[in-house]
């Protein structure tokens, strides 16, 4: 299926970046306990999320990966990884302190990129896909209205991706020097 023109890699992410409080809206939709509401906003989060894939594989099948685009694309990860976490914990769903670690990791990794742009963008690397993937459906499991005796499927997915993040934040910062040298 041939596209039109105007949808690029960077016009699908930014759409993403927009798209994102439609995520967090129908969480809250009803006090956050409806299970419809629940199931439309993973819905909304889960389209967001092939988005992302989409945006990628339209930017390597055209040729078309841009310095904005390596940029852009892990921020529009990181805002709606670290909304939908916000969200839950606001709604007392997900732990706060699994919502800090990661977006301390997160927001670090995206100061740090801005303070050596200078030097080059580092795209992201198959652990940090690997890392995004386990947020993403770690996150998706705390926003589905999933029975108690899957919590412990839930938590050991989230677990994991806790550990991805901080391994993978510390592999980023190390490989920055190291490309620097």
């Amino acid at each position: 299926m041939k596209l039109p023109a105007f949808i690029t890699p960077n016009f699908i992410t930014i759409a993403r970046v927009l798209l994102v409080p439609v995520g967090a809206y129908t969480l809250f939709k009803n006090g956050g306990d409806d299970p419809a509401w629940q199931y439309i906003s993973w819905f909304v989060f889960f389209f967001l999320g092939l988005s992302d894939i989409a945006d990628g594989t339209l930017a390597r099948s055209r040729n078309t990966i841009t310095e904005l685009g390596k940029f852009l694309d892990p921020v529009a990860d990181k805002f709606m990884i670290g909304t939908a976490m916000m969200s839950l914990s606001i709604l007392g769903r997900l732990p706060w302190w699994i919502t800090i670690i990661i977006l301390v990791r997160e927001v670090g990794i995206t100061i740090f990129r801005l303070a050596i742009i200078k030097r080059g963008v580092i795209a992201a690397n198959k652990g940090g896909k690997i890392k995004s993937t386990f947020q993403n459906f770690g996150v998706g499991f705390y926003v589905l209205p999933l029975s108690p005796s899957l919590y412990w499927f839930r938590d050991g997915f989230m677990a994991i991706a806790i550990v991805l993040t901080v391994v993978t934040g510390v592999y980023y910062v190390q490989s920055a020097f190291k490309s620097s040298k």
